[in-house]
């Protein structure tokens, strides 16, 4: 291989510079030792063969790799905003992430052993569907913390979202509208959809709306939400609370090409505040997580952890907040 088609390494560029491979480790890592006459012609030829220093090696060689894997799934939108805070954060303390998904084809098991072979220092877990006793086992071998779903051992640090007290925010708002037939298109076995149904069921009892309480099954992705509109559509009641916003999507599609009209013959509310719901044609009515702050303190937990400086508490709680766009509007009399 020419060293046209291979990364420059810093032998290349000494003697490009003419002068030692040790001055121009001088010059790279900007410690004293080389004249400035020296140090600006080593710079200039490394910039014209595209040399650049390999941090990641050098930590490795120090016993440190400052990486931070992150597990995340690709059904969950939300997880996009939250991988984004979390690039935000890490690089802000001098951390750097390296990703593995967990897909249809690809379990959680797989893309956290991904992550073990890459060295990582600690592992942020986002909605991890593994059982507990496993995370418990994962946190003896590195620093774990877990993004939305709450974990009872104390081994594992915990930052998630109040997932009932969005589902409270939703019910009072559609009650305050006049709607008294509001269903729940669940997340079936997803992180945080027991939460969120018992939100719904508390919510609808204490407005007095027990008896026309309705939990529909639902799930992640819209294709989830497809199939709760279709069972909604002989009996559609005058709301629903959909368990996330892509769910909310498909829902919104099917209830749409039935011929409903979308707030008039239903509103519909749905959970995380993804960009998704932000688009200009959907528009929807959504109980935010602050992704920005859970992302910040996840990524100062782990780097606690690694530094083996005590958490307290153990898990942080974040609340949510409604926002009212267009999918929500006043029932029918």
């Amino acid at each position: 291989m020419s060293r046209a088609e291979r990364r420059p390494t810093l032998a290349d560029v000494a003697a490009e510079a003419g002068v030692s491979t040790a001055l121009v480790s001088i010059v790279m890592r900007g410690t004293p030792g080389a004249s400035a006459e020296t140090r600006s012609r080593v710079l200039a030829v490394a910039q014209t063969l595209g040399y650049h220093p390999d941090s990641r090696a050098r930590l490795l060689r120090s016993g440190r790799s400052r990486l931070l894997g992150v597990v995340f799934g690709v059904q969950h939108a939300f997880h996009g905003d939250l991988v984004t805070g979390l690039y935000t954060a890490a690089e802000r303390i001098g951390y750097e992430l390296t990703l593995s998904a967990v897909t249809p084809q690809r379990d959680e098991s797989r893309a956290i052993a991904g992550l073990l072979q890459d060295r990582c220092e600690a592992l942020i877990l986002l909605g991890p569907q593994s059982p507990e006793r496993e995370l418990v086992l994962l946190a003896g071998r590195l620093p774990v913390v877990v993004l939305s779903r709450g974990v009872r051992d104390s081994a594992v640090d915990v930052v998630r979202n109040a997932e009932a007290e969005g589902v409270h925010q939703a019910v009072d708002h559609l009650v305050a509208l006049g709607h008294h037939r509001i269903a729940h298109v669940d997340g079936g076995r997803a992180a945080g959809a027991a939460e969120r149904r018992r939100g719904y069921r508390e919510a609808m009892r204490r407005h007095g709306l027990a008896e026309t309480a309705r939990i529909v099954p639902g799930g992640l992705t819209e294709e989830d939400g497809a199939a709760a509109g279709r069972a909604l559509r002989t009996d559609p009641p005058s709301a629903v609370c959909v368990f996330n916003d892509r769910c909310a999507t498909g829902l919104l599609d099917v209830v749409r090409r039935a011929g409903l009209t979308v707030p008039g013959d239903l509103s519909v509310v749905g959970y995380d505040d993804s960009r998704l719901a932000r688009l200009a044609h959907v528009d929807l009515t959504t109980v935010a997580q602050d992704a920005a702050v859970m992302t910040s303190l996840a990524v100062a937990r782990a780097a606690d952890r690694i530094a083996g400086t005590p958490a307290r508490p153990r898990e942080v709680i974040v609340h949510p907040r409604l926002v009212v766009r267009g999918t929500t509007g006043p029932a029918k009399r």
